[in-house]
């Protein structure tokens, strides 16, 4: 690789001819395999299967093939999740085509809960008015898909996978078209030019001190878009898992939503069912409910515990094996004990903008899974949709930026982005988790919005940054509660939704 003499020194330079893929999650990694027979280039922070939050997910794959269900159900079901804010035909478009993306992971041998006849054995989670929730041995379901992807990207001969790799910077023409990334990959920076880019970097629950995604997963993909003049959607929305395990580790392992969907029910400490005291619809209350009802339950001291002692009681060990195996690491037996849960950040709503192929508003940009806002989860994510959303517009970010043009145009120079210190970042994770919480109000959000200013000052603007003043900033400017956003000081629906969208002015560029 020859040194390219407008970017940094030590700075290499290569002409990918394909579609260059930052993030090797579930939309990544379906994004690289839609691409053929283009070429995929795979940018992963760590080995394939590993850091990315799809591998994580435990409750399974919603998708409307049950006998009493349709496709028209799931779309009403996810824009009644939404509070106002999904878009109808964004619903219809997801539900339509998930039957199809379940049946292609089934081809790729996810291997899926079967009956004796061969039918997906599904099963019921909050908000959803039918069992439709595609599961694999309880909570394996995001390990057994990301198993059989990861195998298909292995076989493919049109797709390439860096890992231990870095996106640093999006390259960028002098007219604003996204012609690549700078690369931090073995010790070098690689500026990696390509005829478009699928950003699929995952979500901001690394941000929050208490999580259930991997630490790693912070926001940069969301950041460096929003640096290069991308517009962003609803970064405020912010959903809480509301049963996170309290174990005091970070990040938090996560109880399932489908204990609850098979009949776990949430008590104080001293074994009182609380939920119906919040909600008519009890443990099956959409997640905005059962999480701010949790932690109020904590505030005022009553504690909160899942008791699945007799929806699951002995069949733990076969059912939910991940979630026995955590309760096990910390001396935990669920079987014959409730488990103490908390709300923990665990899936972003809000991202880049896109249309209905994963196009961004920066020409040569796609975008897709959590770091994407493609219009279908609006103010709050109906259960298990986020994979199906990653399978279904991943294949139609990677089939979109195969076709899309190469304007052969040449990147303009640019430095990394810098990097805030592990103890900027502590702080950081702390004030979110504190004052941009499950519940917010502009005293908290305003001590937010201060720090992050310090860090940027010290620090320089960090995409990380980005990402957490894109989120506060977003949270004080929505003066209502919708969905997860909870506002104390202004508890009120506004009469009429509207999106939060945001666009930074990029600096001037330099010519090459």
């Amino acid at each position: 690789m020859a040194a390219d003499a407008s970017l940094p020194d030590k700075t290499d330079r290569l002409a990918f001819d394909g579609v260059l893929v930052l993030g090797a999650g579930l939309a990544g990694l379906s994004a690289a395999l839609a691409a053929a027979p283009r070429r995929a280039l795979v940018i992963s922070a760590e080995p394939l299967g590993e850091g990315c939050s799809s591998a994580w997910a435990q409750g399974g794959v919603a998708v409307a093939m049950g006998a009493d269900d349709s496709v028209a159900l799931h779309a009403q079901d996810t824009v009644a999740a939404g509070a106002g804010l999904v878009q109808p035909d964004r619903a219809a478009l997801l539900t339509g085509e998930g039957p199809d993306a379940v049946a292609a992971l089934l081809a790729l041998g996810a291997a899926f809960d079967t009956d004796a006849d061969g039918r997906l054995v599904q099963s019921l989670e909050a908000a959803h008015s039918r069992a439709r929730v595609a599961r694999v041995k309880g909570d394996q379901a995001g390990r057994a898909i990301m198993q059989a992807v990861i195998a298909a990207v292995d076989a493919a001969p049109t797709v390439t996978v860096w890992s231990g790799a870095r996106a640093r910077r999006l390259l960028q023409d002098r007219d604003g078209r996204v012609r690549g990334a700078l690369i931090a990959h073995q010790g070098r920076l690689i500026a990696v030019t390509a005829s478009a880019v699928v950003l699929a970097t995952g979500g901001v629950g690394g941000l929050f001190s208490e999580t259930t995604t991997p630490a790693a997963v912070r926001g940069e993909g969301l950041g460096l878009a929003a640096q290069a003049g991308a517009v962003i959607t609803d970064a405020e929305f912010v959903q809480f898992h509301p049963t996170a395990m309290d174990f005091g580790v970070d990040p938090a392992p996560l109880a399932t939503e489908a204990l609850r969907g098979e009949g776990a029910v949430l008590v104080d400490a001293a074994g009182r069912p609380f939920m119906r005291d919040h909600d008519p619809r009890g443990e099956l209350a959409p997640r905005d409910i059962v999480a701010r009802a949790i932690h109020r339950q904590r505030l005022t001291g009553g504690g909160a515990f899942l008791d699945c002692r007799a929806a699951v009681g002995d069949h733990f060990p076969d059912e939910f094996p991940g979630v026995f195996a955590a309760c096990r690491t910390h001396g935990l037996d669920p079987r014959v004990s409730p488990i103490p849960v908390a709300p923990a950040a665990h899936y972003h709503m809000g991202g880049v903008e896109t249309d209905a192929w994963g196009a961004a508003s920066l020409p040569g940009l796609f975008a897709a899974g959590e770091c994407a806002s493609t219009g279908v989860h609006g103010a709050n994510r109906l259960a298990s949709n986020s994979l199906l959303e990653a399978a279904v517009f991943g294949r139609r970010a990677g089939h979109a930026a195969a076709a899309f043009a190469d304007p052969g145009t040449a990147p303009v120079a640019c430095e990394p982005a810098p990097d805030l210190p592990d103890a900027a970042l502590a702080e950081l994770r702390r004030t979110l988790s504190r004052e941009a919480g499950v519940e917010r109000d502009a005293e908290g959000l305003g001590r937010a919005l201060a720090l992050i200013e310090v860090l940027a000052k010290a620090h320089g603007e960090a995409p990380t940054l980005t990402a957490a003043r894109l989120i506060v900033s977003g949270a004080l400017a929505r003066r209502e509660s919708r969905g997860a956003h909870f506002r104390r000081d202004f508890p009120q629906l506004a009469a009429h939704p509207q999106q939060t969208r945001s666009r930074i002015q990029p600096a001037t560029p330099v010519e090459a």
